[in-house]
């Protein structure tokens, strides 16, 4: 498995990724156009195309932060989902980025939501916050209560809270 990066809006594997995020997420959870296309110039920001056998099978945009990793989103493509592949990808992250942070809906809310928390449970992550609350990426969409998990112990979960929204969300 590969993590290629994509350094440019301009990059032939962005209008895959794009289109596959705004199928797969919900619209409160997503950027528009531009501001996804903006992501490429901040220097937060690490954007990789995951490539298995040849083939892009996903991809990641993580913001490294002052002491961990915020996973901002994460997507196995649909044909290649239920293979295991997206394991191989979180142990990939955790063996490069000891703290990891990131957000998923409340398990309670859906069957998807539920088989999404307990993925990544399976994958030594824990529940760090479940009052968590991303706020609007922009006017028409709305704020959402998610949960903030990790794979690791935060010393200050507020403090780290604080950066991910003054950070990814300012």
């Amino acid at each position: 498995m590969e993590f290629l990066p994509i350094t440019a809006a301009e990059d032939h594997r962005v209008q895959e990724i794009y289109t596959s995020y705004t199928t797969t997420f919900p619209v409160d959870e997503q950027r528009d156009k531009e501001q996804f296309t903006g992501l490429f110039s901040n220097p937060h920001v690490k954007f990789m195309s995951v490539i298995h056998e040849s083939e892009a099978i996903g991809y990641l945009i993580l913001w490294e932060l002052s002491n961990f990793v915020f996973v901002e989103h994460f997507e196995v493509f649909e044909a290649f989902r239920s293979k295991k592949l997206g394991s191989h990808i979180i142990n990939h992250i955790s063996e490069n980025y000891p703290g990891v942070i990131l957000e998923i809906e409340p398990a309670d809310l859906s069957e998807d939501a539920a088989r999404r928390y307990s993925f990544y449970q399976r994958n030594n992550f824990s529940l760090i916050d479940d009052t968590h609350i991303q706020p609007s990426y922009g006017e028409g969409k709305k704020s959402l209560n998610l949960w903030l998990l990790a794979n690791y112990t935060p010393e200050n979960v507020e403090e780290a809270k604080k950066e991910i929204y003054d950070i990814v969300y300012h």
